[in-house]
């Protein structure tokens, strides 16, 4: 029988399910003759079982075992026999709970593992698309620096120590967070995944975990006790629960689009030929660039998704989901993702990346591909094309931006400016990335001017501008976050990016040490007065209700941009009181020189100007000095 015509398992109990007598397991392989469980008393991949079981098989493609709550806290293998050949021993796609390297299922009810409060945990108040501000941070980079103050030092534990202090008394690791007034924490992948040995605790080990293993698992080197699967549940939710009650809510970043490998992990080992792509001549297709892609088209791989991510909603009250590469995905499953998530949370935030890394064979009309977003109504997706106008081409390190001084990017800063909806003050002809808007709404826009991928902003900046000065260096990164937090979309900052975070020039830092990926909070201390800018600027959008619009026909009424130089973008945002007069004014000088902008009638009082706040208040009318490399921010004098 061909892969596409295997039946379809319409239940929702496939995996363990708990009884007070006991439990049920459910496998779904249609192609298998029977598939064998295997117990043991051990994850040691050594050890031998203790008990092995022909599993019943039922209709469409299920096989079920019963078990007994005296085999609760055992192990176990399931081992597909198709063709009349054994298959790779796994611990099955809906595991959610295994031992050490993730090689053995560990028989635990999840909903009983929860550390103190969880049934009193809740996610601060829900805010609009326009009202967040997301801080992208990877969880062993966050506290692993011998300076954080932190106990559990690469841990989940660590988010859950408060008060904790670096070089000259900072504050460090949640407080640092909660300091900076961000309302959401992008995790990088935290599921089980393959590249890091959970064995050797002992010996420094580094990755940001886009090769996944076992999707409902929490990752096992984040845990004090990476053995016992009952430990991954009770501090990944502990580190949850601390988040929310910081007054944060918790984005995780997930990668369906590939697993880490295909031989020897469970969609393989129990359906072969199901839940990947494959060219015409058999070859693995591979859009993820990582070589394999998983077929979100087809319904057991959607059904799966789907389950999936209700699950970390459900059990581990996940507010968010990134999707890596999410074009990999077709556009139908997204919807699908988006409408069942939202039977549950209403306000949960879906966005991805809206491309894939190389061809692949499903065809690109249902590719969820940035350019269809507004397909996607529910989805948002990261902004290359404010990125790449702030800071020059992400591919060439000697690519200059609109910050320094191309003049040509401005109008794809612009794009962002107005969160990719359609606004007659853009050129869309000189737009890179793309030519015309993608987004309905402007919550579907991404912001952002660097992330985890490719160099820090202050890397790029500095091997862009070999000749800066350090001030100057310090001024164009300040003057590109300026222009995210402005934006009518997302905006979206890299963790580190308050204190001009570096990896000493490394571009592709997913398996470097953590001398390179680790926050410096020794560096954190040194760029205090930056960090404070950041803060300003996150406080500043958040007083000013004209940054966040969040309506594509408000941007359209209330945002004009000012005739300018040709490395300046000026515009004002008109209040939504009657008489619709501007109420903000924003202008961004990415030049080598002082630029002015002339201002409609009216007096203004300057809020921040050059690479920070106004010292004293100061107003102006006629027209407004923009310092070289510099932002400037006003209000009408009259409000």
């Amino acid at each position: 029988m061909h892969p596409d015509e295997y039946p379809v398992y319409e239940g929702n109990d496939l995996g363990l399910q708990f009884s007070e007598q006991g439990a049920v397991l459910k496998v779904w392989s249609p192609p298998a003759e029977f598939v064998k469980l295997r117990l043991y008393d051990t994850d040691d991949p050594e050890a031998a079982p203790f008990r092995e079981m022909r599993m019943e098989k039922k209709s469409r493609g299920v096989h079920s075992v019963e078990l007994t709550s005296e085999d609760f806290g055992s192990y176990y293998t399931l081992a597909a026999v198709i063709d009349g050949k054994e298959r790779p021993e796994v611990p099955g796609p809906y595991a959610k709970a295994v031992g050490t390297n993730g090689l053995r299922g560990h028989i635990i009810n999840p909903s009983e593992e929860n550390p103190k409060g969880w049934e009193d945990d809740a996610p601060p108040p829900a805010t609009a698309p326009a009202d967040m501000v997301i801080y992208e941070l990877h969880i062993r980079d966050f506290s692993i620096h011998p300076e954080s103050g932190a106990e559990h030092k690469g841990k989940y534990l660590a988010f859950t120590e408060s008060g904790t202090t670096g070089p000259h008394g900072i504050s460090t690791c949640i407080d640092h967070i909660k300091s900076l007034g961000v309302t959401h924490v992008h995790l990088l992948p935290a599921f089980d995944f393959l590249s890091v040995d959970e064995s050797d605790p002992e010996t420094p080990q580094f990755n940001w975990g886009y090769d996944p293993q076992n999707y409902n698992v929490p990752e096992g080197s984040y845990a004090t006790d990476p053995s016992d699967g009952a430990v991954r549940i009770r501090e990944f939710k502990a580190m949850v629960k601390a988040l929310h009650d910081a007054g944060l809510r918790v984005i995780m970043d997930v990668v369906y689009n590939h697993t880490g490998k295909v031989e020897g992990l469970s969609f393989d080992a129990l359906v072969p030929g199901y839940y990947y792509r494959y060219r015409e001549d058999g070859s693995l297709s591979n859009a993820s660039g990582c070589g394999n892609e998983t077929a979100s088209e087809r319904p057991m791989m959607r059904k799966f998704m789907i389950e999936s991510l209700k699950y970390w909603t459900e059990e581990y009250h996940i507010d968010g989901f990134r999707f890596d590469l999410m074009a990999v995905h077709d556009i139908a499953t997204m919807n699908a993702v988006d409408s069942a998530l939202r039977e549950i949370r209403p306000d949960i935030f879906l966005y991805g990346e809206g491309w894939t890394a190389d061809e692949s064979t499903l065809p690109e009309s249902k590719r969820a591909l940035k350019k269809y977003t507004y397909r996607m109504p529910g989805i948002a997706a990261f902004s290359d094309e404010i990125r790449d106008g702030l800071k020059g081409s992400w591919s060439r390190q000697d690519s200059r931006g609109f910050v320094g001084n191309v003049g040509l990017l401005r109008e794809s800063v612009k794009f962002g400016t107005v969160g990719a909806v359609e606004h007659k003050g853009v050129d869309y002809d000189r737009v890179n990335n793309s030519h015309a808007p993608w987004a309905s709404e402007p919550g579907q826009c991404i912001a952002y001017v660097s992330c985890h991928d490719n160099h820090t902003l202050f890397d790029k900046l500095s091997l862009a501008h070999p000749d800066a000065a350090p001030h100057r260096i310090r001024d164009m990164h300040i003057l590109a976050h300026a222009a995210v937090l402005t934006s009518q979309g997302v905006p979206f900052i890299h963790a580190g990016a308050e204190f001009m975070r570096t990896k000493g020039g490394e571009e592709n830092s997913y398996k470097s040490p953590d001398e390179v990926n680790r926050l410096d909070w020794v560096r954190c201390a040194e760029q205090a007065e930056t960090v404070q800018v950041f803060r300003d600027l996150i406080a500043l959008r958040k007083s000013l209700p004209e940054l966040r619009l969040g309506a594509a026909r408000d941007i359209r009424d209330r945002l004009e941009f000012l005739p300018s130089d040709t490395v300046v973008i000026a515009f004002t945002v008109r209040a939504k009181d009657p008489d619709g007069a501007p109420s903000v004014l924003i202008a961004f000088n990415g030049g080598h020189e002082d630029k002015t902008v002339d201002l409609s009638e009216g007096e203004w009082e300057i809020l921040f100007s050059g690479s920070a706040l106004a010292e004293k208040k100061q107003t102006v009318k006629g027209a407004v000095t923009v310092p070289e490399k510099g932002t400037l921010i006003a209000r009408s004098a009259g409000r």
